[in-house]
């Protein structure tokens, strides 16, 4: 069933570039020291457990994404299989991972582009910063898919490109001395750090959610998810290598990729990294905001949400009253909450996301009808092992950090039963 008024833009490569661009944003440029900082040498075990976690749950995303050609993504999985109030919780938090993925990217460009000048420090700067590039983004996406899913394919390349050098170089100055094992790390240190590179590692459902304006979506969405998600983790994998073969001062570094590049190849090299990072940030922004925003518009669609959600531009057949209101949002956001603040709650409900998504398949399995979707064997087993890995990985998570995402949770809810009573109220008079 298509979505009225929206335009299927995106074609299959559109598609692994939106999920690239999704993925690879700012956590590849400032993980890698905190996950060192955590569990040294190990931290490539940790990436490479983080890549088993992620691809179990990617293969199951794709055989459910399969099944839908309606805009929503995760949020309509799980309305189909659970029913409308775990629905919207679910719509609630996949707002809120791009609300707070946006709030910690964006942060952490104006803190790369503290590298060409400490006036990027100063408070006003970065709030002036955070206002222009939300109005830029919001305005790119407001004129029309098509013009998104062009900027996103040139911002992939673009953020590719620079990583790829960082890497190739990079492996000719390793100093092995750096790369010996040293003590294990503690199981909750590992947990942990894996538990931070599920920021890096996540974002791929961000281009679920445009199923809508996505060209044959029940076969370019697997084929998206699957490619996407192995360019992806050969480059994660090779940058940890890199970083901490050059980089003896990994731990500390608030900027480890350009700090690496600066000390391997000099402050031109700090620069190109840098300017890359920017370009990478950049490119995710525009995702979040291309996804976050159709949101609002699909939870209106079913009635969970007020209707001028739902309103489509009669030029551009964007829904721009929504894109209008998420770009607000995340502004704001953005601005009042700081880096690690905002990764924390994005990652927690971004893991009851994926938890939900993997329940959802085993519902829908036993609905089924017809099988006219992508497959994939063991898919309840699958299924099961992905919601075993998001308990794991939320055993990691703190209890403040928890108690933050529940409160927002709530306050989801509390809209939720606001929206019904004004509309039971005015069904009523009428």
């Amino acid at each position: 069933m298509e979505d009225k008024g929206l335009k299927r833009g995106i074609q299959r490569w559109d598609l692994v570039f939106l999920i690239i661009n999704s993925v690879i944003g700012a956590g590849i440029f400032a993980l890698p020291a905190k996950v060192f900082a955590l569990s040294g040498v190990y931290s490539i075990l940790a990436f490479l457990a983080c890549t088993l976690v992620m691809m179990v749950l990617i293969l199951v995303f794709a055989e459910v994404s399969s099944r839908f050609e309606k805009t929503g993504g995760p949020y309509l999985y799980v309305l189909e299989a659970f029913g409308p109030i775990p629905a919207f919780v679910i719509g609630w938090l996949l707002m809120l991972t791009r609300l707070f993925s946006y709030a910690t990217l964006i942060n952490l460009l104006v803190l790369y582009l503290s590298f060409f000048s400490d006036v990027f420090n100063q408070t006003e700067v970065r709030v002036i910063i955070i206002i222009l590039i939300t109005g830029l983004i919001t305005y790119v996406n407001w004129i029309g898919v098509k013009n998104t899913a062009k900027i996103s394919n040139i911002l992939t390349v673009a953020k590719l490109f620079p990583l790829a050098i960082f890497i190739i170089v990079g492996l000719f100055y390793i100093d092995f001395d750096l790369v010996q094992a040293g003590p294990l790390p503690s199981w909750e240190d590992f947990s942990a750090s894996t538990l931070l590179l599920i920021f890096a590692f996540g974002g791929f459902e961000a281009g679920l959610v445009n199923s809508g304006e996505i060209v044959n979506p029940k076969k370019n969405l697997p084929f998206g998810l699957i490619t996407a998600a192995a360019i992806i983790a050969g480059f994660y994998i090779m940058i940890q290598v890199v970083s901490i073969g050059t980089l003896p001062d990994l731990a500390t570094s608030d900027k480890p990729l350009a700090d690496a590049a600066t000390g391997f190849m000099g402050w031109w090299g700090g620069m190109f990294i840098t300017l890359g990072a920017v370009v990478s940030i950049m490119g995710t922004l525009n995702v979040q905001i291309l996804s976050g925003s159709r949101l609002p518009f699909a939870l209106s669609l079913e009635d969970q949400l007020p209707q001028f959600f739902a309103k489509i531009h009669p030029r551009f057949a964007t829904p721009f009253v929504s894109i209008a209101f998420f770009a607000a949002l995340v502004a704001f956001v953005a601005i009042v909450w700081g880096f690690m603040s905002s990764l924390a709650v994005s990652v927690i409900s971004r893991l009851i996301l994926y938890g939900m998504v993997a329940a959802s398949l085993m519902k829908l399995r036993k609905k089924e009808i017809k099988r006219d979707y992508f497959r994939i064997p063991y898919g309840n087993q699958f299924a099961v092992v992905g919601i075993l890995a998001t308990l794991w990985l939320l055993s990691g998570s703190q209890a403040e950090e928890i108690w933050d995402t529940l409160i927002w949770t709530g306050l989801g809810l509390a809209l939720f039963a606001l929206h019904k009573i004004i509309a039971l109220t005015i069904k009523k008079r009428t």
